[in-house]
């Protein structure tokens, strides 16, 4: 059994930490890389690109499916087994994405691969945890969080790059020798430290309602926006299905024997609190990281790569706090680093709700670089809360659980944040063209400097409609900034309903 042996000491253990985190760092890499190639790939396929983007939803969907049935599947065939395949599958069907020549294709193989993407996010963290020395498992959570942190806001710049300078299939193909380098690695290292196995009956009919329940959950998230919400049927019937589904899911697992997703983990009070903090943390969080460059790029003339620029500092400084953070976690209560997190988050966002539209690049990546500050202290406390005092055939099951609830945070926050969006900008935009008339100074003001720059008629109309649209999307990201604020402050009180967990060198 892995959990008798000895942990793995020197340069074999930072061997394994480096394939284990390239693993998860192109995993995480790819729920964000092929965006800015949607445009790109879709021409190339001959489709639209409403089309193109279920080559995004298809992995996601199919990935947080995947991400409860690691508990499950790693007792039945062991951890170390799944991991290598799984990041050889994923390897694979990598390669099969690029060389797809129509979206048909493209899209199965997207979904295989984020199949393979689900099972390989928990048993990283897992066999990072029980190979490690009791006294450096908060520098190993510490490394693992950093690589789902960092990836994100690599991902569009890379993507774009590459797109721009090769084709948008090397997306796929840059998985390849990383792929291939992961899984040697940890096999030889790992191939004698196998987890033990358990022959389980397989919860059928448990699988089956979180596969219609989560599938239909995610649609109706990534297409909501678009459809107009519950003003149109697919939406109104999707949210019937995955609200019907969950419910007997829910229902059936805590009653099932031998439930596809242990929902008893939910009694404990830290795995409570730790979770739901990290999901509405998260969802909150990715809000913020999805709304700032999309502003950047929509209204205030940025590049891609200029947007990605801007935001790239928070993951810079995130990688130098992480390793302070994961060296610190034995000494204090874990309450309070994230406590200090969130705080961080909110004095970030409250700052970022002062924005105006002549602010600078300086201005914009100051608040950025203190935001890279908190991101350690949110994430690798609140894991470690989660997993405190776990046994260890528990860990796979849990980390499996708190990463599905945190995608799920995630899909809830991009949808959410652009309808809340996209509606305050319809808001403040009305109220703007209800001040500005004929006889208006503003309206005189603004007229009087485009008439001087040669502008007449209706050009000078349209510019000022512009420009007052631009104001009311600027009102509608301060308002999105300043919620945020708000929510990042109610986290860290809840956090306090959690019992101080034990040190981390006392468990997981």
């Amino acid at each position: 059994m892995a959990e008798k042996l000895p942990p793995i000491q020197g340069a074999k253990l930072a061997l394994f930490t480096i394939a284990v985190s390239l693993a998860m760092f192109m995993n995480v890499l790819d729920t964000s890389i092929a965006n800015v190639a949607i445009p790109t790939l879709a021409g190339d396929l001959a489709v639209s690109p409403d089309q193109g983007t279920w080559v995004i939803t298809s992995f996601v969907v199919s990935t947080a499916i995947a991400l409860p049935l690691a508990g499950w599947m790693g007792r039945r065939f062991g951890e170390v087994r799944l991991f290598v395949l799984s990041v050889f599958l994923f390897t694979l069907f990598s390669l099969l994405c690029g060389l797809s020549g129509s979206l048909v294709t493209l899209i199965v193989f997207r979904v295989m691969q984020g199949a393979a993407a689900g099972l390989m996010m928990p048993f990283s963290q897992s066999l990072l945890l029980m190979n490690y020395p009791e006294n450096k498992r908060g520098m190993a959570l510490a490394i693992w969080s950093m690589t789902t942190v960092v990836a994100p806001v690599v991902g569009p710049i890379l993507g774009g790059w590459i797109t721009d300078d090769y084709s948008w299939p090397w997306i796929f193909y840059i998985n390849v020798p990383v792929g291939l380098f992961s899984a040697w690695v940890t096999w030889r290292i790992l191939r004698h430290r196998e987890t033990d196995t358990v022959r389980l009956p397989m919860d059928k009919i448990g699988l089956g309602l979180l596969v219609v329940g989560v599938a239909c959950l995610q649609i109706l998230l990534d297409k909501g926006n678009d459809l107009d919400w519950f003003e149109s049927n697919t939406i109104s019937t999707l949210a019937v299905v995955a609200v019907v589904a969950l419910s007997f899911f829910i229902a059936w697992e805590l009653t099932e024997r031998n439930p596809i997703v242990d929902l008893t983990l939910f009694k404990r009070v830290n795995f409570t609190v730790g979770t739901l903090a990290l999901s509405l943390g998260y969802l909150t969080f990715f809000g913020n990281i999805v709304i700032f460059p999309l502003w950047l790029q929509t209204q205030m003339g940025y590049t891609a790569t200029w947007a990605g620029m801007a935001a790239a500092p928070m993951g810079l400084l995130a990688i130098v706090v992480a390793p302070i953070v994961g060296r610190n976690m034995q000494k204090l209560d874990l309450r309070l680093i994230t406590s200090a997190g969130f705080i961080i988050f909110a004095i970030v966002s409250f700052w970022n709700a002062s924005f105006n539209t002549g602010v600078d690049f300086h201005h914009l990546v100051m608040p950025r670089l203190l935001f890279g500050i908190g991101i350690p202290m949110f994430f690798v406390p609140l894991i470690a809360m989660s997993l405190a005092g776990l046994p260890g055939n528990k860990i796979a099951a849990a980390s499996g659980l708190t990463n599905f609830m945190r995608m799920l945070g995630g899909s809830f926050g991009t949808s959410l944040t652009i309808t809340l969006w996209n509606r305050r900008e319809a808001l403040h935009d009305n109220q703007l063209n209800d001040h500005i008339t004929a006889y208006s100074p503003a309206a005189q003001s603004g007229m009087e400097q485009l008439h001087g720059l040669g502008i007449h008629g209706l050009a000078a109309s349209e510019s000022m409609a512009r420009a007052v649209a631009n104001q009311a999307y600027m009102l509608a990201t301060n308002d999105i900034f300043w919620l945020s604020g708000w929510v990042f402050l109610g986290l860290t009180a809840f956090l306090w309903l959690a019992r101080p967990p034990a040190p981390v060198r006392a468990g997981p």
